[in-house]
């Protein structure tokens, strides 16, 4: 196989929560790698913001809002998506979020907002875009996962229980429509600095804990995902299907460290 099966030329790629973090980086890896690339989120400015980075990079795009939550906008911006670029190759399904709170406070809303956000709005975006990769016999869809898809985290039991069911998700439409040519995997990422969590990892005995079972003994850097986004996008990962791959710095590999 040539080296050359990881580019992404001619595809096109929709990235749902690809406006911030490590959607937006997803985004822009993608499209260095040669594919057509839609970056969506719920926030309009955003949207325009991510937008004009991939036409920087010299590919096609177009603008549209999206909340996985609401399966009519997904539907939406499928056709529209369709209408100006012909067909949706790849689904990279980044939107999501969390809260932590001590389980016996969960309210029942909260529990029902992130499960519906991180694991029902998965499937929703893959019910919506997989339909004409399913009648094309050719798709690729990446899920985002987290190291809580293996352990338990502290005090994050929703988003920890959404995550591990994102993983199981993978698996399940992985069977599914692998035998129809549509591949798919998940991305379990390790921790990574953003803007969002910077005073958390760099000022709390919870940062110093995550750094502490890392044996890269750094964070990762958000386009350090970029990669194997690539790869499970391509046609080098043809024969790769219901797979969640951590890019973690080693953390679920971690034991003693010191």
């Amino acid at each position: 196989m040539s080296y050359r099966a990881l580019s992404l030329d001619g595809r096109v790629a929709v990235v749902t929560g690809g406006t911030s973090g490590i959607g937006r980086a997803l985004a822009h890896g993608l499209a260095e790698a040669g594919a057509d690339v839609v970056p969506t989120s719920r926030r309009r400015q955003e949207v325009e913001r991510v937008a004009d980075e991939v036409e920087a990079r010299g590919r096609r795009t177009v603008r549209v809002t999206t909340d996985v939550t609401d399966r009519a906008s997904l539907e939406a911006a499928r056709d529209a998506v369709v209408a100006a670029l012909g067909r949706v190759d790849i689904l990279v399904n980044c939107a999501g979020m969390t809260k932590r709170r001590p389980s016996l406070e969960v309210s029942p809303e909260e529990w029902g907002t992130i499960l519906d956000t991180n694991l029902t709005g998965t499937f929703r975006a893959c019910q919506a875009f997989a339909p004409g990769m399913l009648e094309r016999g050719w798709g690729r869809i990446v899920n985002i996962g987290s190291l809580s898809s293996f352990v338990g985290l502290f005090e994050v039991a929703a988003y920890t229980a959404s995550k591990s069911a994102v993983a199981g998700l993978t698996r399940a439409l992985a069977v599914e429509w692998g035998p129809r040519g549509v591949n798919v995997n998940a991305i379990a990422p390790g921790v990574f600095r953003t803007d969002l969590n910077a005073q958390l990892l760099d000022g709390t005995e919870r940062g110093r804990e995550f750094l502490l079972r890392t044996p890269a003994r750094r964070f990762g850097r958000i386009e350090e995902l970029a990669g194997t986004a690539v790869f499970l996008s391509s046609e080098a990962a043809s024969f790769v299907n219901g797979e969640v791959i951590a890019v973690d710095g080693g953390f679920l590999a971690s034991g003693v460290n010191q």
